[in-house]
């Protein structure tokens, strides 16, 4: 099961854009928690570096995070939403949901592949990932860090669906249970050019001559475009 990460945080008096850019200035992060149980959302700030840390030894964005936030008592929360620079990636946004230990909580969850599958490895076959993560239902205690599928039994044409998931106890995953996660396909096969079978002679394209008048035939014509010529008037 997932281990919630700690963090900590400071109120942010301030809202809005500007606001936003001076906590960055300063190498923080702005945040936003909300919940039921908490009335109105409040804004918060995380140091950039602590949070970076954190995250780094996680499989995923969306973790539980146990949250001290100065001035009051820690908070079970849930990273909802992480929000990256579109170039340099760094963290801009934090979204924190917060939750109560014995509600369920919606969440997604990565799907990792773990073995080389059999149809791949004897005969050449490729694993085609179509799901990366799920969603899945759970309570906070019950959310694991990720779905780990063993392939290693899997031959060509063998598919792993949502209902097949080794989900463990507690866990429900959403969905169409039919959906395909991920499936073993047949190794693509290189069309080649049809060659001259050995020893035979190639094909040339056959060349039309036009066919020359025989001699008497010339004459003849001749002979008629002499009867129609008519003289030079003098």
């Amino acid at each position: 099961m997932a281990k919630a990460i700690q963090l900590k945080a400071q109120p942010r008096s301030g809202a809005g854009t500007v606001e936003a850019k001076k906590a960055r200035h300063a190498g923080l992060v702005p945040a936003v928690i909300y919940g039921r149980h908490l009335g109105k959302p409040q804004n918060l700030q995380l140091n950039a570096k602590e949070l970076k840390a954190a995250l780094g030894k996680t499989s995923g964005e969306h973790v539980l995070v146990d949250l001290e936030i100065a001035g009051g008592e820690k908070t079970l929360a849930l990273i909802q939403d992480v929000q990256h620079h579109a170039l340099k990636r760094h963290i801009m946004h934090l979204d924190f949901h917060a939750l109560r230990a014995d509600e369920k909580m919606h969440t997604t969850v990565p799907v990792l592949v773990f073995g080389e599958a059999s149809g791949v490895k004897n005969s050449g076959g490729i694993i085609e990932q179509l799901l990366r993560s799920i969603e899945v239902q759970c309570l906070p205690k019950d959310l694991p860090d990720s779905i780990v599928i063993d392939v290693t039994p899997l031959e060509i044409g063998d598919a792993i669906h949502i209902k097949d998931l080794p989900l463990p106890e507690g866990v429900t995953a959403l969905g169409n249970p039919e959906t395909s996660v991920l499936h073993v396909a047949a190794p693509a096969v290189e069309e080649v050019a049809a060659t001259p079978a050995e020893g035979a002679a190639a094909t040339e394209p056959e060349v039309i001559k036009e066919k020359k008048p025989e001699a008497g035939a010339e004459a003849a014509a001749a002979g008629d475009k002499g009867k129609d010529a008519k003289p030079a008037k003098k």
